[in-house]
């Protein structure tokens, strides 16, 4: 009895070693885990946005108009409003349009200037400011990582642009929802992570605000000043080429009476040959 006494407590003391040695071996990894995380983190955090960019904005690019054609490359008659969700205040903005005030910046506005058939010359201005500049309209669009204003004084036809790359580095914590298309409220990319998760930085967000009142569609079809502008900026391959989708989300509590969605489509052009910059009518 006394013999097997013995060999039962050897025989829990092991198990207790090993649990022991497990639990050790677990806290081992997840501090090292931890602090591997952390550096990469602080390794992100010296970085610019610039060089944290995960996909290539810059160059020359055309829309590639497959979709929405007769509201895009033509100006629709007045009162052709279909498929932007107005309200009644929206509409009855929308029908005081005149065809005969010509082609004003209005529809070149950041909520409309994408769905306008021209070209975009893209590029850094420093290592904070994605900058945008459209050929029809000749507007310049600066999108800042550093949350500065990019205006001053009135509301202006390109507002105040923010601009994240999507996604979380591993070990560290960054707020905000993350969007998307389909669900700009929802997990596109993981923002709203916390510690130790892995996300790769894929997408280019932006929100702009403080805009002047403008065009949906180039025949009068209106945002307001209290609109806020979602935009998500995609690069990808297809048919050989390189292309920007560019998703937008339009919320206007003035003129809409839910998001208008659309997305489109730019395919990178092999130099500037074709760029040939024409202003619209300030207005």
């Amino acid at each position: 009895m006394a013999r097997h006494s013995v060999k039962s407590r050897i025989r829990r003391q092991r198990s207790f070693g090993l649990i022991a040695f497990a639990v050790g071996l677990s806290v081992a990894v997840g501090a090292l885990a931890q602090r591997r995380g952390a550096e990469e983190a602080e390794e992100a955090e010296e970085k610019t946005p610039r060089e944290l960019a995960p996909i290539d904005l810059t160059g020359y690019w055309v829309s590639v108009v497959t979709e929405d054609w007769r509201w895009r490359m033509v100006i629709p008659p007045q009162g052709d409003y279909a498929s932007v969700p107005l309200n009644d205040d929206g509409e009855a903005m929308a029908d005081t349009w005149d065809p005969e005030q010509g082609a004003t910046c209005a529809p070149y506005g950041a909520a409309g200037v994408m769905r306008m058939p021209l070209r975009l010359h893209i590029f850094w201005d420093g290592d904070n400011t994605l900058q945008i500049d459209t050929d029809h309209g000749m507007q310049t669009r600066r999108l800042n990582f550093d949350g500065t204003s990019s205006q001053e004084g009135e509301p202006q036809w390109q507002g105040d642009s923010v601009a994240t790359w999507e996604g979380s580095l591993r070990g560290r914590r960054q707020g905000g929802p993350g969007g998307g298309p389909s669900d700009p409220q929802g997990p596109r990319g993981g923002m709203g992570g916390g510690m130790g998760r892995t996300v790769e930085l894929s997408h280019l967000k932006v929100v702009t605000t403080q805009l002047r009142p403008g065009y949906l569609r180039t025949n009068g079809v209106p945002y307001s000043g209290d609109t806020v502008l979602t935009e998500f900026f995609d690069r990808h391959s297809a048919y050989g080429d390189e292309w920007i989708t560019v998703t937008t989300i339009v919320n206007d509590p003035v003129y809409l009476t839910e998001e208008f969605i659309t997305s489109s489509s730019f395919k990178q052009l092999a130099d500037d040959s074709g760029w040939n910059p024409q202003p619209c009518d300030a207005g």
